[in-house]
């Protein structure tokens, strides 16, 4: 069992990542190697103390050398579920169970809101796991949203398994075989059914009859990713301390509310990992 499980490695991940591991504190970092894709992206940064005027793909190469100087690796694996089970949580990423006596989300704005019905038939036909649940629908019809080649591998593992993959992705040179794989022109508007999925509906009005649909991307919504999680608007609901509302589990950065500044998110970062210290403090158990 880790002392802290940090989900995200921008600039609010690393320098949590940074403090605890500075306290001689057991972290499991989730997220890409590269870091963050905003910070790359960024042209110029002008309010980040003692570094000048920076290009974003500069700051970024900065900050993965300083993971390396502080021997911090990430698992690059995405979180699909966290759940506290009694003064723990439990992880799942990528079909693996990970554990941890505290929990900092720092995944940044996510920008997929999802689609109506995806939240509501999540563990009822909707997963963002293809190797996790993948099994469960054997023969069956499923539904794909696969974001980029990234993913590629999870569709094609599922074309292995499904009798028929409807796809659909933004990336139009997505390259994917299966003979039972039929390419979406239209994306998927909704998700459809009773108790479990029965259908989706795509934007251009037709409706497809299948027993599951697989969202695959890279971010997923707070609340699906942590139930029971509370919100404020498109942000996690924190404090002063930044807090959520279940005990042990905090948030930082852009996840965590405006203004969008990679200063303040790597503020916060740090900040939270102080508040870590004081919760392991004060909560019984030590990690293995």
């Amino acid at each position: 069992m880790f002392d802290v499980a940090i989900i995200g490695t921008g600039p609010a991940g690393l320098s949590a990542a940074i403090t605890l591991k500075m306290r001689e504190k057991s972290v499991l970092w989730f997220g890409p190697a590269d870091m963050s894709a905003k910070v790359e992206k960024a042209e110029k940064i002008a309010n980040y103390p003692g570094v000048g005027i920076v290009g974003g793909r500069e700051l970024n190469a900065r900050f993965r050398d300083h993971a390396r100087e502080m021997g911090l690796e990430s698992v690059d694996k995405l979180v699909t579920t966290v759940s506290k089970v009694g003064e723990r949580f439990m992880l799942l990423a990528e079909n693996e169970i990970f554990e941890a006596r505290s929990v900092l989300l720092a995944t940044g704005v996510v920008s997929a809101k999802g689609v109506p019905g995806e939240a509501e038939y999540l563990g009822r036909g909707v997963s963002y796991c293809a190797t996790c649940d993948g099994m469960f629908y054997r023969g069956k019809a499923i539904a794909a949203y696969c974001a980029g080649s990234r993913y590629a591998h999870e569709v094609e593992y599922l074309a292995g398994i499904a009798a028929r993959v409807y796809l659909y992705s933004p990336e139009r040179e997505l390259a994917v075989s299966g003979e039972n794989v039929e390419r979406l022109e239209s994306p998927i508007a909704a998700v459809q059914g009773r108790d479990r999925v029965e259908s989706v509906r795509l934007s251009d009005g037709r409706e497809i009859p299948v027993d599951g649909a697989f969202f695959l991307r890279n971010a997923i919504s707070p609340a699906s990713l942590v139930p029971g999680l509370a919100l404020d608007g498109p942000h996690i609901a924190v404090d002063r301390q930044l807090r959520t509302n279940i005990e042990g589990c905090f948030a930082a950065g852009d996840c965590a509310g405006r203004p969008y500044q990679i200063v303040k998110a790597a503020g916060e970062g740090n900040a939270a990992a102080h508040q870590i210290l004081e919760y392991l403090a004060r909560t019984p158990g030590d990690a293995l």
